[in-house]
């Protein structure tokens, strides 16, 4: 991007983008929190209620702070409109119930976040939704997967927990041919990182509670796409089903992009010095960092994305009571299922992430039991690895 002010660069997006000051002519963005807005005529109300006329009416799917939120947002993803959910999830729900109907078919990559296997598999199913689930980086099994219903291909790249990557670029190719959408979540990646929509996207889903917000400090989800899907269909499923996103979440959402880029620079390079310590340990079986030369898409991810990210799993010998071990030993990294915080956490996916999930779904995912999810923060890198030390040193 020129860094001029007609065609502004990334970093100065994310300060600048989505503000509108108000009278009282404030540096920092405001929150409004309020639940309605006041209009100065009863035929002001009916044309806004029409959609005749611009303006706030309820703030279940208009209001300022969220609405600022939502244009930084696409302005960072290069995206037409942004809609803003109460959560991650809820951004995947709105998407399909928005989007699809009965009868329709989604492709989906299997190894997803568990909660997205549950939705689809126990939930979309019961409204007539098909779902088949595909290897994330196979194109090929992608392409056998269609059907002259598929409307929809979903894919989470890199993906949860094994940081497995597939080729936007190709994915959108192949579902464009046979008039697909394609979505993608970027909740590992970020903008910073990674822009799908670039890459031929239809659709960006977020989970904002992660690296969007960057301190776990606030539940929300976002979808990001052109105008007429994201800003009139999912916006129109928002209006009526109401999966809103607070005011106060969304202010602090905004104000987290401002330091995404650096933060997520500095969660990649200490998560690669991690992962290049953790694949020497003879108690750790294999790594899995796409910053890895020994990563099966190490070359992918050094193409389509500008850094490698800062979650890294791992497989400790041993199975689960090891991995146990190793997370219990723990004494500064948060035993926690979230991720993208400045504290770095350690989760073990195949009881806590990926528990409601079925045993043969973790075997096809690749979840077993001695594997270990880190998501590395903003911590001094020799300080995570001498905590995770203390029980890895013990497994020799």
């Amino acid at each position: 991007m020129s860094q001029s002010q007609d065609n502004p660069g990334f970093d100065t997006l994310a300060i600048r983008a989505g503000q509108t000051r108000t009278a009282e002519q404030e540096h920092s963005d405001p929150i409004f929190a309020t639940s309605s807005f006041v209009f100065a005529s009863a035929a002001e109300a009916a044309a806004r209620f029409a959609g005749e006329a611009p303006g706030n009416i309820y703030a279940r799917f208009t209001n300022p702070t969220v609405r600022a939120f939502q244009d930084r947002l696409a302005a960072l993803e290069g995206g037409e409109a942004c809609v803003a959910t109460a959560s991650g999830m809820s951004a995947i729900l709105s998407t399909c119930l928005s989007l699809l109907q009965a009868g329709d078919h989604i492709i989906s990559s299997r190894s997803v976040f568990g909660s997205t296997t549950n939705l689809f598999s126990n939930y979309l199913t019961r409204f007539g939704i098909q779902v088949s689930y595909v290897p994330l980086s196979d194109l090929d099994a992608w392409a056998k997967a269609l059907r002259p219903n598929t409307r929809m291909l979903f894919a989470e790249t890199p993906s949860n927990p094994l940081t497995e990557l597939v080729d936007i670029r190709a994915l959108a190719e192949l579902a464009h041919t046979h008039d697909c959408l394609l979505a993608v979540d970027n909740c590992f990646c970020t903008p910073a990182l990674q822009r799908p929509l670039t890459l031929g996207a239809d659709l960006v889903i977020h989970s904002a509670t992660k690296y969007l917000d960057g301190q776990g400090r606030c539940m929300g989800g976002a979808v990001v796409g052109d105008e007429s899907r994201v800003g009139k269909e999912i916006l129109g499923f928002l209006r009526t089903a109401g999966p809103t996103m607070s005011p106060f979440n969304a202010w602090v959402f905004h104000k987290g992009l401002e330091t995404l880029s650096l933060r997520m620079r500095a969660h990649s390079a200490s998560a690669l010095t991690l992962a290049h310590w953790l694949e020497k340990h003879p108690a750790v079986e294999k790594v899995h960092y796409p910053g890895l030369a020994s990563h099966p898409q190490h070359a992918l991810a050094a193409r389509q994305q500008a850094a490698f990210g800062g979650i890294v799993a791992f497989q400790v010998k041993g199975g689960r009571e090891a991995a146990w071990q190793v997370i219990d030993s723990t004494r500064m990294l948060s035993i926690t299922a979230n991720l993208g915080d400045a504290k770095t956490t350690i989760t073990h996916p195949a009881t806590t992430t990926h528990g409601r999930i079925t045993p043969e779904q973790r075997v096809e995912q690749g979840i077993g039991e001695g594997l270990v999810r880190m998501a590395v923060g903003l911590e001094d890198p020799a300080d995570i690895q001498a905590d995770l030390a203390r029980g890895l040193d013990r497994l020799c």
